[in-house]
């Protein structure tokens, strides 16, 4: 299969597109016109970071990530879904943190594969997607003062509503083409959750699926974006990990 620009954005962590959205609340408000918003050292300390999820490498870098002037939407009702896939604060918040967790490779067994010519074409798809099915799941923290929080976490909600039939943009120059967001049952964790799909057109006639969750703890929103780049190629379903979700989470209370 011939890499896309959706695929070559998905491969950097600046994925293709996505979205979509069920809407699930929890227990207690802690938003509110009284909320505070953390600082950027109260944030850099909360994002989750090494050793807080097993099997999973963590860059907090930032340096894979497009800037804020590097995902640019048409569609201003749209445009909270398209800076969550870019793992961007989905409203304007003046602080904001990000980290990148790629699902660290399965070590070789000491079974021995096949040479490609013994190979048939199934059994080399078959190798290649397994070999890129790691999930990398892009997770942002942005926070806002007063109701900032409630009201960018309804803007991402309205999005998947509003935003259901796909809606284009632009990340780091690539040309970007979702063309359905769907919602999926969120987690249930924080004090509001959101979960969606985001089918995109790749090229060839492909189509790549990726998963975004938003949660909204207190004045603090939490987006997380994850892709599998082999998954995708198999059309195979997966999720943003439940894992990842309870240790950021665990990290807000």
């Amino acid at each position: 299969m011939k890499r896309s620009s959706g695929v070559r954005a998905a491969a950097t962590v600046v994925v293709s597109a996505l979205t979509l959205a069920l809407v699930t609340a929890c227990g207690g408000d802690s938003g509110g016109s009284d909320a505070k918003a953390l600082s950027a050292a109260e944030l850099k300390k909360a994002i989750i970071a090494q050793g807080d999820v097993d099997g999973y490498e963590v860059d907090a870098s930032g340096k894979q990530l497009p800037s804020k002037d590097q995902v640019k939407s048409t569609d201003d009702k749209c445009r909270p879904l398209a800076n969550a896939m870019g793992g961007l604060p989905p409203g304007d918040s003046a602080v904001s943190s990000t980290a990148v967790m790629a699902k660290q490779e399965k070590k070789p067994t000491d079974k021995p594969s096949k040479s490609l010519a013994d190979m048939s074409p199934e059994e080399i798809q078959d190798s290649l997607s397994g070999a890129m099915s790691l999930d990398m799941t892009v997770v942002g923290l942005s926070s806002y003062d007063g109701e900032g929080a409630e009201e960018t976490f309804k803007s991402v909600s309205d999005a998947v509503k509003n935003c259901s039939g796909g809606f284009p943009f632009v990340m780091q120059g690539e040309d970007q083409k979702p063309t359905e967001v769907k919602p999926e049952k969120a987690s249930g964790t924080g004090d509001e959750s959101v979960a969606f799909t985001v089918k995109s057109d790749l090229e060839d006639g492909d189509v790549g699926t990726t998963h975004v969750e938003v949660v909204r703890h207190g004045s603090t929103i939490a987006t997380y974006y994850t892709m599998n780049l082999g998954l995708m190629m198999t059309d195979k379903a997966y999720s943003v990990p439940a894992a990842v979700i309870d240790a950021q989470a665990a990290k807000l209370k």
